[in-house]
């Protein structure tokens, strides 16, 4: 039990409805909650996913932007006592159908009208798979044979307070919480099966490193990741901060509700802070409620941190790393470092934590020498969902999870990610895995086999180039696969560039070279 007194969700709803009772809690449209009316939305939530047969330890999913019809049924569910299975909005219907069956989700709660995506549709054009029982629209209009959000609310007459609180209290520290699917480099999403204690005790560790405290927080990163669901969320609940969902990141329409809703704690990747400070008509907007800045997952300019500090008027910002497997949290800076540390690395262990630097053979690498970060503490999570096989491989016998990063660290303890085991690279924030892309591409009979690799780009950081033999007696015609891409993969995944080879450089034992493929793709 750590110092705040609850080790569950549902405890920490309670507390914060308890301890910050008038306070808003949630800002969407026209809804404005205070903590307590927040709590009997999540608790009438609670009563219908029971009313609609959800029991102890069933999955139910997510897939959504951020509204705030999101958070009432993610909460809804962990009150239940069920774990939450967010999907990536990014996601297609057969991405999707496959985090639904491996997770065997009994519901699904979606919308039908966010960009122009209808995600019922998506998933129709997949196979839905058997073991989902409902799927209820939060937004947007009903197909047959799915449920919208307000009827759904209305089962909850059917549950009483009493049934509702005895689930509640039977959840303990060590039960399932979530389940966070990240892509594996072996291809297929694999589900991170994180806990309810873990989960609660790194974020009030987050939120006491960065100093929130009934702030008013745009949550710009979105609710499916652990950085808007754990990080988000989570610690607003903590920390009596209101929850500001925003659906779509762009930065006119942030500039524009900093001043209009006094938006005090603003977390995002550098380049929403870079864009801002390039703004032609920065001066013109009210950026003084401006307190507190989270960012990360990409380089970052000292200046950039000065210039947040005397233009944007930040008063704390900070920088840290993790990973889903570690409940989305490992190191992190302190908001009093200095500037070029905040820039440069991302930061060091939180409390009770371990991180380590580690070479090929397992052992501790010197101060300032690469290696692998290796992580071990209460964060890290119970396993992969159905793959012991996977879980052993990276989480060793003494329990330091292997992250798969290189990284170097300073006498200090800060760590600064140089490189990546896998051939991982991250498209706009995004990480993209070549192994599940090229699993997807080989669906398209044109494709024989396919080698993707992340080559440098200007804005997004990195972009996939796939080298592509054709199968035998088709034609070769990149237009039409990279659109064919887009149909079926999420747009970070798509290759911006498509090289059809006669063959694939491979090593002695069968394995394609990827770092020759890297120097083709970057010449």
């Amino acid at each position: 039990m750590h110092d705040a007194g609850w080790e569950t969700i549902p405890e920490l709803i309670d507390d914060a409805a308890n301890r910050f009772g008038d306070l808003e809690a949630m800002v969407d449209g026209d809804i404005r909650w205070n903590f307590r009316e927040f709590r009997t939305e999540i608790h009438t939530a609670a009563r219908a996913l029971m009313a609609s047969g959800v029991s102890a330890g069933d999955r139910v999913a997510l897939w959504a932007p951020n509204i705030w019809e999101w958070a009432v049924a993610a909460l809804g569910v962990h009150v239940a006592g069920g774990v939450v299975v967010p999907i990536n909005t990014r996601f297609k219907g057969r991405e999707a159908a496959y985090v639904l069956e491996n997770s065997g989700a009994r519901m699904l709660f979606c919308v039908t009208d966010f960009l122009d995506t209808d995600y019922v549709a998506l998933l129709h054009q997949a196979d839905v798979p058997e073991s989902l029982a409902e799927i209820v629209v939060m937004r947007g209009d009903c197909p047959v044979n799915t449920t919208s959000f307000g009827d759904f609310m209305e089962r909850a007459e059917a549950v009483g307070e009493t049934e509702r609180a005895a689930r509640s209290d039977a959840i303990a520290g060590d039960d399932l919480c979530h389940i966070m699917f990240t892509s594996g480099t072996t291809g297929d999403p694999k589900g991170a099966m994180l806990i309810h204690s873990a989960v609660c005790r790194s974020y009030l560790s987050w939120s006491q490193v960065i100093g929130l405290d009934r702030d008013r927080y745009l949550i710009i990163n979105p609710f499916f990741h652990s950085f808007g669901l754990n990080a988000g969320i989570l610690a607003c609940l903590m920390t009596g901060s209101t929850i500001i969902p925003h659906p779509v990141f762009d930065v006119p329409s942030v500039m524009k509700r900093i001043p209009e809703e006094r938006i005090s704690m603003l977390p995002g990747p550098p380049a929403i802070y870079q864009t801002i400070l390039n703004a032609e008509d920065l001066d013109q907007w009210d950026m003084s409620s401006l307190r507190l800045a989270v960012t990360g997952a990409a380089a970052i300019p000292v200046e950039m941190i000065v210039s947040m500090r005397e233009r944007l008027g930040f008063e704390k910002i900070v920088t840290g790393y993790g990973l889903t497997e570690s409940s989305g949290i490992a190191t992190m800076c302190r908001h009093d470092d200095d500037p070029a540390i905040i820039a440069n690395t991302s930061g060091r262990a939180i409390d009770d934590v371990e991180v380590r630097i580690v070479d090929a053979a397992g052992l501790e690498a010197p101060r300032g020498e690469p290696g692998e970060i290796v992580v071990r503490g209460y964060n890290v999570m119970k396993g992969y969902l159905n793959d012991p096989a996977k879980t052993a491989e990276t989480i060793d016998a003494d329990g330091w999870l292997h992250t798969g990063d290189i990284g170097v660290m300073d006498a200090d303890g800060n760590i600064d990610i140089t490189d990546r085991v896998k051939d991982m690279f991250i498209n706009g924030g995004f990480n993209a895995y070549p192994a599940e892309i090229e699993n997807l591409m080989m669906n398209h009979p044109g494709v024989g086999q396919v080698a993707v690799v992340g080559v440098p780009h200007e804005r997004l950081g990195e972009t996939g180039y796939a080298f592509v033999v054709p199968a035998v007696g088709t034609e070769p015609d990149a237009d039409a696969l990279i659109a064919w891409c887009r149909r079926e993969m999420a747009n970070y995944k798509v290759p911006r560039h498509i090289e059809y080879v006669d063959s694939l450089p491979l090593n002695a034992s069968g394995k394609v070279l990827k770092y020759q493929l890297r120097e083709r793709a970057v010449r």
